[in-house]
C-alpha cells in the first residue's frame, strides 16, 4: 500500500514542520491542505513552492493528494460552497479549485479532493437544483483539470449535498458519465457514518475511486474521526477490499481533529498499519 498522512491535522504547525515529521515517522506520502495555514494557493509564491518541492524531494515524500475541501482563507469549513446563491462567492470556490488543480500539477499529485457541493441547510434550493448548480460550477474547472490530467475527487460527507457513495454515483452518472477526471475521494469513515459498508463500496465501484481517506468512527456512526483501531470500522476488511481490486493509489490517513497531538496520532496510525493486520485487533 502507498500510505500518506494529511497535513490538515497539523494546523498548529507549518507545512514544513508537518512534512518533516511525517518523513521522520516513515510515511512516503503527504496530503497537502490547500488552505491556510499550509498551502493556500495565493500564498504559494514561486520561492515558497520551490522550497516545498525541495523539502519533499530531500525527504523522499510524494504528494498523495491536494485537499481543496476547506476554504478557511475566505470563509469556513464549507463556505464558500459550490452552491452559493451569491455569484461572487461561488466564483471564489471555482477559482480556488482551479488554483488547487494547478498546485497539484506543480507538486506531482494526481488528485484534488473536493467538497461535495456543500450543505443544503441555509439555501432555498431543492436537491435537484443544488446538484445542477454544483455540476455547472464543476464544469468550469474541468478544462484546467484536463490540461493537467488531474482527477477531481468528490468526497461524500454526512450532511452535505452528496453524502454517500450511492449519491455520488447517481450524480456522476447524471452529469459526468463520460468524464473520467470526475471521480470519488473514498472517505472510509464518511461512508460508514451514512450506513454504507465501505468494503462493499470499494468492491462495487473500483473504477470510481481516485483516492482514499482512512480514519475510524465510533459504533454510533457519529461523524467524528477517530484514530485507527479506536472505533468500530472493520479496517482490515476495508484494506482487504482495496487489495482485491488491486487499488494502486494512495491511502491517506485523515485525522484533522487532533491538532494538539498530530505527530502522535500520525505515528500511531503508521504503527497500526505496519504491518497491515490480517484480522481485526482488540479495540482499545
Amino acid at each position: 500500500m502507498r500510505l500518506a498522512f494529511s497535513t490538515n491535522a497539523f494546523k498548529k504547525n507549518t507545512l514544513e514542520e508537518a512534512i518533516t515529521t511525517l518523513a521522520d515517522i516513515g510515511y512516503r506520502g503527504v496530503e497537502i491542505m490547500a488552505d491556510v495555514p499550509h498551502a493556500y494557493p495565493p500564498h504559494m509564491t514561486d520561492v515558497r513552492l520551490d522550497a516545498i518541492q525541495g523539502l519533499l524531494q530531500r525527504r523522499g515524500l510524494e504528494v498523495s493528494n491536494v485537499n481543496a475541501f476547506t476554504l478557511f482563507a475566505l470563509g469556513d469549513t464549507y463556505h464558500p460552497t459550490w452552491i452559493e446563491p451569491d455569484a461572487t462567492r461561488l466564483e471564489q470556490r471555482i477559482e480556488h479549485t482551479r488554483q488547487c488543480v494547478e498546485l497539484a500539477a506543480k507538486l506531482g499529485a494526481a488528485t484534488v479532493s473536493l467538497q461535495p457541493g456543500g450543505p443544503l441547510i441555509g439555501t432555498d434550493l431543492s436537491r435537484d437544483q443544488a446538484q445542477q448548480r454544483f455540476a455547472q460550477a464543476l464544469r468550469q474547472v474541468l478544462s484546467t483539470a484536463q490540461a493537467h490530467d488531474i482527477r477531481l475527487a468528490i468526497e461524500p460527507e454526512p450532511g452535505l449535498l452528496i453524502e454517500s457513495a450511492a449519491k455520488y454515483l447517481a450524480f456522476k452518472q447524471q452529469y459526468f458519465a463520460d468524464e473520467p477526471l470526475v471521480a470519488m475521494n473514498c472517505d472510509i469513515g464518511h461512508l460508514y457514518c451514512v450506513g454504507e459498508d465501505p468494503a462493499q463500496v470499494i468492491r462495487q465501484m473500483p473504477s470510481q475511486i481516485a483516492h482514499v481517506h482512512l480514519e475510524d468512527i465510533a459504533a454510533n456512526r457519529v461523524h467524528q474521526h477517530l484514530p485507527l483501531g479506536k472505533g468500530a470500522i472493520d479496517l482490515c476488511a476495508v484494506l482487504a477490499a482495496l487489495r482485491e481490486i488491486a487499488y494502486g493509489g494512495w491511502i491517506t490517513v485523515e485525522l484533522y481533529p487532533y491538532e494538539a497531538s498530530a505527530a502522535a496520532v500520525a505515528k500511531a496510525a503508521w504503527d497500526y498499519l505496519q504491518p497491515v493486520p490480517q484480522s481485526s485487533p482488540a479495540r482499545a
